[in-house]
């Protein structure tokens, strides 16, 4: 009797359609609360399998939609007459004490969600921070910071490189203070941003951007003449042709960082890859066509470190060491090679900047690096003022599922190194850095670049 007045109320509750009726009557959050807990091991084992099953139809519905509609080429399109920086518009910030509602306390559902998210999942979510342009495709139910939480989550880490070399008398790891960061920045992500630095580029083309901050000399070898894009500061990298030295030209202007630079900061601070106490303030873009290279050097105390470069196109090795030696035009030889992979994050910092050389050998095809560096402030610009946007960012709380993502991705990310000896580097060999090479602007350095 209990059962048949049970089944009429349930009747009557789902309109006559049973448990799918009833579904349909609730909203999303209902839903997910809905499959929250309080399954046995049997129902859960089905219904995580069918949800696997909806993400990846999606997924693949989705890649096979990208893979039709557009396929990205690295041949700059047109620019637009209007000298704007960037076609994504920064996004308003989200209230700190809704922040802190959705990092601190994520409900049952949401925990949920995640566990059905494979690590490719999770690395294709995009976030509405001025990076991708647009939040997520995949709807999972998740707030903009939950999603941020889950993406920091997947940030490889490592910083364990080891090589001893004897320096003032004694042994020391040249490579300390070096670390890599992958996944930082997803697919579409880098397709934005390497989509804003051709825009940069042709505006410099047409003359938008102030004279020192575009340099497109002219390729006189192999290896020489890459295009530079500076912002924040013009630095100097050799004794120029009016006797100024290398360093920050403090009377010099160039343009600010655009708008899609400065959310890059914002991510590589919040996410623990850059630290709070030096947020970069200046950078530069180095475009590489196929056999462009960067030759040893030590960046310039002008510059504080940490300080980071950020890859794209096309991944590459760079070199440590003490010494480092020039084999050919743009072949050199080291004891160490580390490989940069697309969208990832490099730091130097102790050792690994200030004792061991680096460089950067021949790159097999195009390439795009963003190296952000904060200036000394005893060295900024006479014209420079601090940008508002890039003070005061707090960084990500470290939850226990990004310490424990640490741990495997060093276990998982030994990178090997190559060992050889190679004699002392006599002298560093730049690149010309200088005003775009055209008929009304000639004006080239004879001496060179180093990042």
């Amino acid at each position: 009797m209990n059962g048949n007045i049970a089944e009429q109320r349930s009747a009557a509750v789902c309109g006559g359609d049973g448990v799918m009726g009833l579904l349909e009557k609730l909203d999303r959050s209902e839903i997910l609360e809905v499959l929250s807990g309080g399954f046995c091991k049997n129902c859960e084992a089905v219904l995580e399998e069918r949800v696997r099953g909806l993400m990846n139809k999606k997924f693949s519905e989705i890649s096979m939609s990208n893979d039709k509609s557009s396929s990205f080429s690295s041949t700059p399109k047109k620019v637009p007459e209007t000298a704007s920086w960037d076609p994504i518009r920064t996004p308003e910030s989200v209230p700190p004490t809704r922040r802190k509602e959705a990092v601190s306390t994520p409900s049952s559902a949401s925990v949920n969600s995640k566990a059905h998210l494979s690590d490719n999942s999770k690395m294709d979510i995009l976030l509405n921070d001025g990076i991708s342009g647009s939040s997520s495709v995949v709807d999972v139910g998740l707030s903009e910071e939950q999603k941020e939480q889950l993406r920091f989550s997947q940030v490889g880490r490592k910083n364990d490189y080891v090589h001893m070399e004897m320096t003032n008398g004694r042994k020391v790891n040249v490579l300390q203070g070096l670390e890599l960061h992958t996944r930082v920045f997803n697919a579409e992500e880098q397709k934005k941003i390497v989509e804003c630095v051709y825009n940069l580029q042709r505006m410099g083309q047409k003359g938008m951007l102030k004279e020192r901050t575009y340099s497109e000399p002219r390729k006189w070898m192999r290896g020489k003449g890459r295009v530079t894009i500076q912002f924040g500061c013009c630095y100097n990298y050799a004794v120029d042709k009016n006797g100024n030295p290398p360093g920050i030209m403090r009377k010099e202007e160039v343009d600010p960082l655009p708008p899609m630079f400065k959310q890059m900061i914002k991510r590589m601070v919040r996410w623990h890859i850059l630290p709070p106490t030096c947020v970069p303030n200046s950078c530069i873009v180095n475009m590489y066509d196929e056999g462009d290279c960067i030759p040893p050097h030590i960046d310039h105390h002008d510059f504080l470190r940490p300080f980071c470069t950020v890859s794209f196109l096309t991944e590459c090795n760079i070199l440590f060491g003490s010494t480092l030696k020039i084999v050919d035009a743009g072949e050199f030889s080291g004891p160490v090679s580390i490989s940069l992979p697309k969208g990832s994050v490099f730091i130097l910092s102790g050792n690994g900047a200030d004792v061991a050389k680096h460089c950067v050998p021949a790159v097999p095809a195009k390439r795009i690096s963003i190296t952000f560096r904060k200036m000394d402030e005893s060295k900024l610009p006479y014209k420079y003022s601090p940008d508002p946007e890039l003070v005061n960012i707090r960084p990500l709380l470290n939850t226990s599922l990004q310490q424990q993502n640490n741990t495997a991705s060093r276990q998982e990310s030994r990178i090997p190194q190559q060992v050889s000896s190679s004699p002392q580097l006599e002298k560093d060999d730049f690149p010309p850095l200088g005003a775009w090479s055209s008929d009304s602007r000639k004006r080239m350095n004879k001496n060179g670049l180093r990042r």
